[in-house]
């Protein structure tokens, strides 16, 4: 197999372990699956679709980067110590702003037309 077809193995399995060691990249895909039914379910256009899934992306990007980050860190530093934790929160951080980010978004897509059903 070709490096370049490689590299997409190595990143589906970096994808499986983040979907199976990490409680949050678990929540962050369910809410994803939500948010594509509710798209579906809803009839959301080209326009927002787009953003939606730009936010997912990111959402579960970042994610996936925290929980690197967060792996290292334990590796590098067993024992504890405040400028690490620092780092974690960091990249804890940097989750929480693309959730919220993604929360907007969601927010002005879908509740427009769950109150138009209403």
């Amino acid at each position: 197999m070709t490096g370049f077809l490689m590299s997409f193995v190595h990143a589906g399995r970096g994808l499986v372990f983040g979907v199976r060691g990490g409680r949050n990249m678990q929540v962050m895909l369910a809410v994803a699956v939500c948010a594509l039914v509710a798209g579906l379910t809803l009839g959301i256009d080209a326009g927002q679709w787009c953003a939606v899934t730009i936010v997912m992306g990111l959402v579960l990007a970042v994610e996936l980067v925290n929980t690197a980050g967060e792996g290292l860190v334990d590796i590098l530093c067993p024992e504890h110590d405040p400028r690490y934790g620092r780092v974690k929160d960091l990249l804890a951080a940097a989750s929480l702003i693309a959730a919220i980010a993604a929360a907007i978004v969601g927010m002005v897509v879908f509740l427009p037309l769950v109150l138009e059903r209403i």
